[in-house]
């Protein structure tokens, strides 16, 4: 006798509709995308500015090796007038301005026993300008300025180092007299025209015990400079 095993309206038999129910779902789990890279103007603009500050610094850093030179810079302040000793200088690697004129590290020995003409403080480049054999006034000595029109001055025109004697003089109202006119001998150290009253400022070097005349004299009026030989 057969054994039927599905329905009357044909369908599948109940078991295997219950192993069917019993399996997993079979569904696919969909793939995201992947994520779309955003470019930032500002991150690229700052790695380009990165990128040229660093190229900046290379080249700044190889022209200031380029360029060093050993100078004289001083070790320890020195005041105007005060000898520098060899203990008061050092030599120094440094980048120097065309425009300044520091003193070559071989000539560090010719820089000790000079004077300061100047203030030099710890750490600064020594210059040409700022060390002198001698400091003016020297000891004893003093500077007087003598201002004088240009009818009162020699045509030649006055540098440092002339030997000048001031000369007391009557002034336009007086006479002179056969009496030896009283001069002072002096040394020119520097001179400052000044084009606003015309007039040209000598400073000159006298001793000590002669500038409170001479002072006295030019402030009168009734002075006149005298350029002596310049042989030697």
């Amino acid at each position: 006798m057969a054994v039927t095993t599905g329905t009357k309206n044909g369908s599948e038999p109940a078991a295997r509709r219950m192993v069917r129910r019993s399996q997993p779902s079979q569904a696919l789990t969909p793939i995201a995308p992947p994520p779309k890279l955003r470019r930032r103007p500002i991150l690229v603009v700052a790695s380009v500015a990165a990128i040229c500050l660093g190229a900046l610094l290379a080249v700044w850093a190889y022209t200031s090796l380029s360029t060093a030179r050993e100078v004289v810079a001083m070790r320890s302040s020195v005041q105007r007038g005060e000898v520098i000793s060899r203990d008061d200088l050092i030599v120094v690697r440094v980048g120097v301005d065309p425009a300044l004129k520091p003193i070559p590290a071989a000539k560090l020995e010719s820089v000790a026993g000079q004077r300061a003409a100047m203030d030099l403080a710890a750490g600064g480049l020594v210059t040409i300008d700022g060390i002198a054999p001698t400091v003016i006034p020297a000891r004893d000595m003093s500077i007087v300025g003598v201002a004088l029109p240009a009818s009162l001055l020699p045509g030649e025109p006055l540098q440092a180092g002339d030997e000048v004697r001031v000369v007391a003089t009557p002034g336009q109202q007086g006479d002179v007299t056969n009496k030896k006119q009283r001069s002072i001998a002096a040394s020119v150290v520097g001179v400052h025209p000044d084009s606003d009253n015309g007039q040209t400022v000598v400073s000159v070097q006298v001793p000590y015990d002669q500038a409170a005349e001479l002072a006295a004299r030019v402030a009168t009026g009734k002075v006149a400079l005298v350029l002596d030989s310049r042989e030697r």
